[in-house]
């Protein structure tokens, strides 16, 4: 039996890079994706294309239309409140459950220190260097970090299907609705409260930090109607 490769595969690759792409505005909503122009562009075989295709039907972020082909999706604005509605339930219980164990034992609370400076640097650098991609890239960290804090690894799981339709919805909160600089400082906010072991603290803050967002975001697409379906 030949072990497995733990490298991302062609399709993961073929997938990030028309994420990354979608979520920039390199490809804007609306943009007809040709699967041959896009293998010829990526250097890869139609195949990998046609699967990151299928990859992204799933997530929501192309969609068919009938015998025109394959379309970046719109922003839907009951679809964003839906996976905003879950996320805050899943931030705040990790923030919950991450002060706790902080309270609870000085090693977690060195250990998730350490792994929260280290991302809170990360995170201002990307800002520093303006790169969007990497913003989305850290901010995704930062919660994935809160998650593994909690001590239960169910909510990496469980919050993963989400973060990859909302990597899309941070684009257009960074581009459009609320500064990186701000988006940090709620970060620090929570971390904050997570190292000194406030569970009530951490929670609140890690809810806030969700509903903030998605209520900047529907302000930004009721401005300049970046989003279908807003009120």
């Amino acid at each position: 039996m030949q072990p497995i490769e733990t490298h991302p595969s062609r399709t993961e690759q073929v997938y990030r890079a028309i994420l990354d792409e979608i979520c920039d505005g390199t490809l804007a909503p609306g943009t007809h994706l040709v699967q041959e122009e896009l293998a010829a562009r990526l250097g890869v075989s139609r195949q990998p294309v046609q699967q990151a295709m299928q990859l992204l039907r799933s997530d929501a972020l192309v969609q068919e239309l009938g015998a025109r082909g394959l379309y970046v999706a719109p922003l839907d604005a009951g679809s964003m409140n839906q996976h905003y509605e879950i996320r805050a339930a899943l931030d705040e219980l990790a923030a919950r459950r991450a002060a706790e164990r902080v309270h609870a034992s000085a090693a977690a609370a060195r250990n998730i220190a350490a792994a929260g400076e280290a991302i809170m640097q990360a995170g201002h650098a990307a800002i520093a260097a303006g790169d969007l991609r990497a913003m989305i890239r850290q901010d995704i960290q930062f919660h994935e970090f809160l998650y593994g804090a909690s001590g239960n690894p169910l909510l990496v799981d469980t919050a993963r299907p989400h973060w990859r339709y909302l990597q899309r919805v941070m684009a257009e909160v960074l581009r459009f609705a609320e500064p990186g600089s701000a988006v940090w400082q709620q970060h620090r906010a929570i971390l904050d409260a997570v190292l000194a072991g406030d569970a009530d603290e951490a929670a609140a803050r890690a809810r806030s930090h969700v509903r903030e967002a998605a209520g900047r975001l529907a302000r930004a697409s009721r401005r300049g109607g970046t989003i279908s379906g807003a009120p």
